[in-house]
C-alpha cells in the first residue's frame, strides 16, 4: 500500500513538473534531496554509533543490570502478572533505558527479546497478554529525557539552537507514557470485570 503510495505522489510529481514547465527544478530537488540525505545517513550513522556503543559499555559494566534491579518495583506495577525475577525484567528494562536516552533503534533488539519471552509464556499464541500490550504501549509512547534523533537533525539543518527541543520532547514523551500506563491500567480493570 505504502509503495503505491509513494509511486503515486512521485507521478504526481513529475507529471505536474511537466505540465507547469518546471522539469529542471524537480531534477534539481531530487539531485539535492539525494545528497541531504547521505549526509544525514552519515551524520546519524556517528550519532548512533556513540550512543549505542555507551549503551553497550553500560551493558557490560553491569550498570544496564543494576538500572534493572533498581527498576522492578516499577516493572511489578506495570507488570504484576510477571514474577519476581521473571526473565522479561531485563530486556525490558533495558528497552525502556534505551528509550529514555533517545536510541529507540538501540532499543529494538531488547524490545523483540522481551516479547519473544513473553510470548513463550503466552497461553493464547495469537492474542497479545497484559504484559505485551502494556509494553507495546509503553514502548510506542516512548518517553524521552534525551531525543537524539531530533537533535541531530535539527543540528544538520542548521538550527540555531538544536537542543532546545529537549525540554518540551521529555514533558510531552512522559505525558504520553502516563496516558499510556493509565489507559493500560482502565482496560486491565475493565477487563478483569
Amino acid at each position: 500500500m505504502l509503495n503505491g503510495l509513494w509511486g503515486g505522489m512521485i507521478m504526481l510529481a513529475i507529471v505536474t513538473a511537466m505540465l507547469t514547465g518546471n522539469i529542471p527544478q524537480l531534477t534539481s530537488a531530487a539531485i539535492e534531496s539525494a545528497r541531504d540525505a547521505v549526509t544525514l545517513c552519515i551524520t546519524m550513522l556517528g550519532i548512533m554509533s556513540m550512543w549505542a556503543g555507551l549503551l553497550k559499555i553500560a551493558e557490560k559494566a553491569g550498570l544496564v543490570q543494576a538500572l534493572a534491579r533498581k527498576s522492578r518495583p516499577l516493572l511489578r506495577y506495570l507488570f504484576p502478572e510477571l514474577g519476581r525475577n521473571h526473565p522479561a525484567h531485563e530486556p525490558i528494562a533495558t528497552n525502556f533505558i534505551a528509550n529514555i536516552l533517545g536510541l529507540g533503534w538501540a532499543a529494538t533488539p531488547s524490545g523483540l527479546r522481551a516479547m519473544s519471552i513473553l510470548q513463550e509464556e503466552n497461553p493464547k499464541k495469537n492474542t497479545a497478554t497484559r504484559s505485551m500490550r502494556m509494553f507495546m504501549v509503553i514502548n510506542m509512547s516512548s518517553l524521552q529525557l534525551v531525543t537524539i534523533s531530533i537533535v541531530a537533525y535539527r543540528m544538520q539543518y542548521g538550527s540555531a539552537n538544536p537542543s532546545e527541543i529537549i525540554g518540551p520532547g521529555l514533558v510531552v514523551t512522559a505525558v504520553t507514557t502516563v496516558v499510556a500506563v493509565i489507559y493500560c491500567k482502565i482496560l486491565d480493570g475493565l477487563e478483569r470485570k
